[in-house]
């Protein structure tokens, strides 16, 4: 049923049509370029007609890839599998597959309860069920990855309460559990190092903890903001229906700004926009329209903030300096500012995660409707290129020296389940 889903609104958002699936060659399929060229180098795969030597019954809608920060290992979010798969970063072998499979017996890793997530209906065992793990974000210097959960099992149509995992990296076991608002996303850790903020695309809330603590047993929610208005949720208990839309301002890219003073947060659906959450004075205080409506992912590096659109397919970006004047004239009660003088690259439709290089030289796009990696020049501001990866692309992260570029494609029977590996090289 998930799948019939997932094709029907990417056929919507196409225009009709699924997109053909994409499979590259690896060593074939290249992007060059005067300044870069990128390789598909190999992948791990679940679909059907993959060849067994990259086979991996584990890699199941991957949703998101992320690299440890010591560069060991990477961790892939097997969304429909229940689990995160980790593998060694230098072999690409598989070092443990971590269930997100809970009952009675896990009580002892549940937080206490915070009180802003209340269920709206009486289940019999709310402790009991598997969770479809999104997006992760490390804290305390990569020791632990926070984990969100779609929703849990028996929510079919993610209106209650979900929660999120903390895995202890040294050991890549679960030691804490937290609840959640409905259908948490994105999750982000503050550049201090002292809060996470999870995004609830589910009802257009934002849910903050304090990880100040290095007791694990110390960490608590100190806050939930809502944007705008929260959805009042009242869905069927046994027939599903498509949460990815209709789903108030979905709630997705969430970025702290580099002074940890406010928490940006990209409006995918409505009006669109960029939330913004004061953290010092602890209100949500408007958003700041401008950027391309369907804003998806935010990415900061150094002095600017860098956002992708995805469905008319877009990399957008705008000096942090401006951004701070656009708070300032939220304030102190104007509940929206347009912003003007944002630079647009034009990527294939369907831009989704988006990195950068460590040099900030380039933007690398997943593209989801295309099955394309688009790589953008940001001293121009232009695609120098694109190309294939296995269909349909939602998750990248980069390694820290920047040769290396993972992909996750997540649609299930129709392509995805795959993870693919690129090189890079730079010519200058």
């Amino acid at each position: 049923m998930l799948t019939i889903l997932c094709l029907c609104f990417l056929a919507l958002l196409t225009g009709g049509a699924v997109p053909p699936v994409v499979h590259p060659t690896p060593g074939v399929t290249r992007l060059e370029a005067d300044s870069i060229t990128v390789t598909f180098v190999t992948r791990k795969q679940y679909y059907t007609g993959g060849d067994a030597e990259t086979r991996d019954e584990d890699v199941l809608s991957p949703k998101s890839v992320h690299i440890h920060p010591d560069g060991s290992k990477y961790y892939v979010n097997s969304l429909e599998g229940m689990r995160t798969v980790v593998f060694d970063f230098a072999t690409g072998g598989k070092l443990k597959v971590i269930h997100h499979r809970f009952d009675g017996s896990h009580q002892d890793l549940w937080a206490p309860d915070s009180g802003l997530f209340p269920f709206s209906y009486t289940y019999k065992e709310p402790g009991t069920f598997a969770g479809k793990p999104v997006e992760s974000t490390f804290s305390h210097g990569g020791r632990y990855l926070w984990v969100p959960y779609y929703r849990r099992s028996y929510d079919i149509n993610a209106q209650d309460p979900s929660a999120l995992a903390v895995i202890d990296t040294q050991c890549d076991t679960i030691v804490r559990m937290f609840e959640t608002g409905p259908l948490p996303k994105m999750i982000a850790t503050s550049p201090d190092g002292q809060l996470i903020a999870v995004t609830h695309w589910g009802d257009n809330t934002v849910g903050l903890i304090d990880i100040s603590s290095e007791e694990v047993s110390d960490w608590h929610y100190t806050a939930c903001y809502t944007v705008d208005y929260k959805l009042k949720l009242n869905y069927s208990r046994t027939t599903p229906v498509n949460r990815d839309v209709g789903s108030g301002y979905c709630l997705r890219g969430t970025v702290f700004t580099p002074d940890n003073r406010y928490l940006l947060v990209g409006c995918m659906g409505g009006t669109g926009g960029i939330a913004v959450i004061d953290l010092v004075q602890e209100r949500y205080l408007g958003r700041i329209l401008g950027p391309m409506s369907n804003l998806r992912h935010l990415l900061l590096h150094e002095d600017y903030l860098y956002a992708s659109i995805n469905s008319k397919g877009y990399v957008q970006r705008i000096p942090m300096r401006r951004i701070y004047d656009a708070i300032s004239a939220l304030q102190p009660d104007k509940t929206t500012f347009t912003l003007t003088g944002w630079e647009s690259c034009k990527v294939p439709a369907g831009a989704r995660t988006i990195v950068i290089s460590p040099d900030g030289r380039f933007v690398f796009a997943a593209c989801n409707f295309s099955s394309k990696i688009a790589v953008v020049d940001t001293r121009t501001m232009t695609q120098v290129g694109t190309l294939d990866a296995d269909s349909f692309p939602v998750g990248l992260d980069i390694s820290q020296d920047g040769h290396y570029l993972f992909s996750t494609s997540q649609a299930r029977d129709a392509g995805g389940n795959a993870v693919d590996i690129f090189r890079i090289d730079y010519k200058e």
